[in-house]
């Protein structure tokens, strides 16, 4: 299969730039995987689609202050640093910017914060950092860094304070995510609560949403592409719930594509194993899906990693007419957009 297949044109004023108030207010498109039928709703009337017995999954990890500026040591040049994910004691991989002019061996300090850091290795684009600080690294290096938006966001003030928080789901419990899982974005606790009144339960898993998340494909064929790995911890009570649910007929319906991978990731046969570790698997038409039964997702970037997950799940050429229905439709698209739900 080719990449280039999985494209479609997303007009650049279809991009949310802003998230969408009150959250479960924002547009719905429902897909039906059997026959390719489209309705067209708003997102709390999810529940008219969930029965009792049925599962939500959602992914409780919480988005940490990833984006920092620094400044390098011997010059005062500019540095930007991503966090990618920690690979040790103050040490993380991350993304620099910009990548060609900083070195290894540069030391960056970051302007009212006890925190520097030295670039200790760059290889295929990444690069190992190590933060020091004489108290807390973390505390401080959280203090320095900003919400990492994503780059397709461009507005002239950057991050607000209103971002902080709706750029995070009201469930987020588990930091360590550097982008939202934005499927989750569009709950509320009062749309929640209703849920489990109707006899839907909520399993609540953890995967740090990472690079993956929005990692360029760069092979021309798909087969040939890989992911890097992203964290994950299903716990044994959550696992039991999720296979409780499948032994008696209810649907498993997976809160993004973070707990798809998740899920299918950790799982023997039709049900899901507790535990945590790291995943790379990277899921692609043709995939057999062993746990989910329907998918909650926003709309994803043309040839994207993400897109071909929700593609594998819904039917590739069912999932691309639905999305040049919601172009024609004017959905708002990516993170700060609506919804699609395949059942």
């Amino acid at each position: 299969m080719k990449i280039e297949d999985f494209n479609y044109e997303l007009p650049r004023e279809l991009i949310a730039q802003k998230p969408f108030s009150p959250r479960d207010r924002c547009r719905l498109l429902v897909l039906h995987r059997k026959n390719g039928k489209i309705e067209h709703r708003v997102f709390y009337e999810i529940i008219e689609y969930l029965n009792e017995g049925d599962i939500l999954v959602i992914n409780t990890t919480k988005v940490i202050p990833a984006r920092i500026i620094g400044q390098k040591k011997s010059t005062g040049g500019k540095v930007e640093i991503f966090l990618l994910k920690r690979i040790g004691s103050g040490k993380w991989q991350c993304l620099l910017k910009p990548f060609p002019r900083v070195k290894e061996g540069t030391e960056v300090v970051f302007p009212g914060v006890d925190l520097e850091a030295e670039i200790l290795k760059k290889e295929k684009g990444v690069a190992e950092v190590e933060f020091s600080s004489s108290t807390s690294v973390e505390d401080n290096l959280f203090k320095a860094g900003k919400i990492p938006l994503p780059p397709y966001i461009k507005r002239k003030e950057g991050p607000t304070e209103e971002d902080e928080k709706e750029y995070q789901t009201v469930y987020a419990t588990h930091p360590g995510a550097v982008a939202a899982p934005t499927a989750g974005l569009h709950f509320t606790f009062e749309l929640l609560e209703k849920i489990k009144k109707k006899g839907v339960k909520v399993a609540e898993i953890v995967l740090h949403t990472g690079w993956a998340s929005f990692f360029i494909l760069k092979e021309k064929e798909v087969e040939k592409s890989s992911l890097p790995s992203e964290y994950f911890e299903i716990p044994s009570c959550e696992a039991e719930k999720i296979n409780q649910c499948k032994i008696k007929g209810g649907k498993v319906v997976a809160v993004g594509t973070t707990t798809v991978r998740a899920l299918e990731a950790n799982s023997q046969g039709n049900f899901v194993l507790p535990g945590k570790g790291w995943t790379d698997l990277f899921i692609y038409p043709g995939y057999k899906f062993k746990v989910i039964d329907a998918l909650l997702t926003n709309f994803h970037m043309p040839s994207s990693s993400l897109l071909l997950l929700v593609c594998a799940f819904g039917g590739k050429e069912k999932v691309l007419s639905a999305y040049r229905e919601a172009v024609k439709k004017k959905y708002r698209f990516l993170s700060y957009g609506d919804a699609m739900l395949i059942i």
